[in-house]
């Protein structure tokens, strides 16, 4: 008997709830106080496009390297940076860039830290999986590299038994598995965070017999390491793109009439000519013409060297030693990268020292010396005036920075950061990752100012001698 009471004092409640709880919602609904779903009028996340033209800025991704983008003489340097700065121009905005390093370029795309990678990036059917690339704007191929006293390749037969280490994560590591997958036995390194300059520098010193880069890369680092041998191809022609997000297609777009605009103006012709046309190796060493020269170009500047060199108390036969480095007296002399004259001057230095005209010998020399005395009193913690003055001269070649960072790793290895023993030793890890990356200036061709102060103190010791001759004393 009260189980059944209780069964219907339950059922009766629980009508009367429901009874109210519909009321409730008919009142809610009639009232207009339901909530509404979204709206297509309200605020929209910004397009990237859109965010960059009001910020005012792009961000480029890019690896610290020889081909991509590097500091030279206190000023940015690099084929991809110098494309990539026409590119934010045409859009009207500055340029930044990141380098997160090769390994994190994607991550860093992916997570908005920057807006479009340019690193010399190949356009593989891996990679469109997850980026969206432009219009290719280099064509090149992958190259067999080995020392000059090592054979080559014939055939891509020929690749058995050999011992091949590459950059991960590259195009080349594709290319190699695919061809060791078809029956080739190859031996693969893979060398984490190591740029393909860096590869063919271990090649070209014989630390490892083999690697493989694309065509733009080798040739034009066959300019700093002459060792080396460009051999056969081992892929058909390949292309390099920008990359972006995936779903970014308004600024690949862009990029695309970017790339466009500039082989029609011929803007990229200009850049790639600047990087890539001029490939043969520069001699400096020939002491036979350094002989020659002093007698045949010396004595049209030397009363302008001696004149400046007065002015900041240096050595002019030290100053001489630096302008034949420089130029070979030649004072029409420009370089691959873009500086003229007898001090091989840049715009940077030309504007700041004060000249119009670097192809004018005594603009030329006078900028030059003058610039040398800024970074020669830079250094006041240097007392010893010729190890100071070899400083500087590093400093000139490679930019002061490079040389701050590698006083830096000098003084971490328990080295003494003020003597050129320690920088010449030093200075070459700057082209390591594992070193340059802890650095502020990043990457640098090191072992160049080494190779620059060796040669300018042989040419003054022979013009030390040389002087004894009255028609080069003071």
């Amino acid at each position: 008997m009260v189980k059944s009471k209780i069964s219907k004092k339950s059922i009766l409640f629980t009508g009367i709830l429901l009874l109210f709880l519909s009321g409730a919602i008919i009142f809610v609904f009639y009232n207009g106080n339901l909530p509404e779903a979204p709206k297509g009028n309200l605020p929209e996340t910004p397009k990237n496009l859109d965010r960059i033209k009001k910020q005012g800025k792009i961000t480029m991704i890019t690896d610290n390297n020889a081909v991509s983008y590097y500091i030279y003489r206190d000023a940015p340097m690099g084929f991809e940076y110098e494309l990539a700065k026409e590119f934010a121009d045409y859009l009207d905005v500055e340029l930044e860039i990141i380098t997160p390093g090769w390994g994190s370029m994607f991550e860093s795309l992916n997570k908005g830290k920057g807006d479009f990678i340019a690193s010399g990036l190949t356009i593989t059917d891996e990679r469109e999986k997850f980026l969206l690339f432009s219009r290719q704007y280099m064509a090149i191929q992958q190259k067999f590299i080995h020392h000059k006293l090592k054979f080559g390749i014939k055939n891509l037969s020929q690749l058995a038994g050999k011992t091949i280490h590459v950059r991960d994560e590259t195009s080349y590591q594709e290319r190699l598995e695919e061809l060791k997958e078809s029956g080739i036995d190859i031996d693969i390194r893979l060398l984490p965070n190591t740029a393909t300059d860096e590869i063919i520098r271990m090649v070209s010193e014989k630390e490892i017999n083999y690697t493989i880069a694309d065509s733009n890369i080798a040739l034009l680092n066959r300019r700093y390491y002459p060792e080396i041998k460009i051999g056969m191809s081992i892929q058909e022609e390949e292309s390099l793109g920008w990359a972006v997000k995936k779903d970014d297609q308004e600024l690949c777009e862009q990029i695309n009439l970017f790339f466009k605009k500039a082989e029609e103006t011929g803007i990229l012709r200009k850049i790639y000519e600047k990087y890539y046309g001029r490939m043969e190796v520069f001699d400096y060493f020939d002491l036979k013409k350094f002989h020659e020269r002093i007698t045949t170009r010396l004595p049209k500047y030397k009363e302008i060297i001696i004149r400046e060199s007065k002015k900041y108390e240096f050595d002019w036969r030290m100053i001489a030693a630096v302008v034949y480095q420089e130029s070979h007296f030649n004072a029409r002399a420009e370089s691959h990268t873009g500086v003229l004259g007898l001090m091989q001057v840049t715009k940077i230095t030309a504007k700041q020292m004060g000249i119009e005209n670097r192809l004018e010998p005594e603009q030329s020399l006078k900028a030059g010396i003058k610039y040398l005395d800024i970074l020669y009193k830079r250094f006041t913690e240097i007392d010893n005036h010729h190890q100071r003055l070899l400083f500087a001269l590093a400093s000139y070649n490679v930019g002061y920075g490079h040389i701050r960072d590698a006083q830096k790793i000098a003084e971490a290895q328990g080295l003494d950061k003020n003597k050129w023993t320690s920088m010449k030793q030093i200075l070459p890890l700057l082209s390591k990752h594992q070193y340059y990356k802890k650095t502020k200036y990043g990457y640098a061709r090191g072992r160049e100012p080494v190779k620059y102060i060796e040669n300018i103190l042989i040419y003054y010791d022979i013009l030390k001698q040389k002087t004894n001759d009255l028609s080069l004393a003071q």
